[in-house]
């Protein structure tokens, strides 16, 4: 599903040269949970953003079924971001003066929307709980529901692949456990393969799959990974 050969990623920072990834290589099957941690500057969230093809590797090679990310054109890119991969991120990033199916449907608005589609959208906004509340706008819900909101635009078009950066870092306990058990219940109807960037490990089941970034490089046990790898496959 997901292949990661030899990734590095540098930038500039003044007059020195960071490296953020140097040189990842991993596999994550479709329809897993995975999981990438880290401490804070580690280079966990430069991965997801490359798996999303927010940013480009400055080396190194990133297959998402079958397609060659760092081959792709900026135009294709754009094609792989809208059509293919769902982002959830830990802002929330709804748009204010839109009300929760709206933003739902975001994604559609460029291209016109239909009954079908508004009809999808309302649809997954009362699978996440918020059937009653679709026609609020953001400042009338609370974080979590904002989350929840986010979650559903994120499934609106049913992506290969759902890119999650720290979804609960805004959020208390109570509505972050929501969150994940929502995250759960879609993932396993849907086996949609979901990647999630974490600092609070106690969301981690013990059968999803860990990718641990520390400095830059992948410190995930060998054989603890290809026990995953195994059990997805049979």
């Amino acid at each position: 599903m997901i292949d990661v050969a030899d990734v590095k990623k540098s930038f500039r920072s003044g007059e020195r040269t960071v490296e953020a990834l140097r040189g990842v290589t991993c596999h994550i099957p479709k329809g897993r949970f995975a999981f990438i941690v880290g401490p804070s500057g580690s280079g966990k969230s430069t991965l997801l953003y490359l798996l999303g093809a927010l940013d480009r590797p400055t080396s190194g090679r990133i297959v998402v079924s079958g397609t060659d990310l760092t081959a792709m054109s900026e135009a294709e890119q754009n094609h792989y971001r809208r059509d293919r991969i769902g982002f959830i991120f830990q802002a929330f990033n709804l748009i204010s003066n839109l009300t929760a199916v709206e933003n739902v449907l975001v994604p559609y608005l460029p291209r016109g929307l239909t009954p079908e589609l508004e009809r999808r959208a309302v649809e997954l906004l009362t699978q996440v709980g918020l059937g009653g509340r679709v026609d609020h706008r953001p400042y009338q819900l609370s974080g979590g529901e904002q989350q929840r909101v986010a979650i559903a635009r994120a499934l609106i078009k049913d992506p290969e692949v759902v890119l999650a950066d720290e979804p609960t870092g805004e959020l208390d306990s109570k509505a972050g456990d929501e969150v994940y058990r929502i995250l759960r219940r879609l993932q396993a109807e849907r086996q949609t393969t979901l990647v999630v960037v974490t600092h609070d490990r106690r969301f981690i089941n013990p059968d999803d799959l860990v990718l641990e970034i520390q400095d830059g490089l992948l410190k995930t046990d060998e054989s603890e990974h290809q026990r995953n790898l195994i059990g997805a496959e049979v």
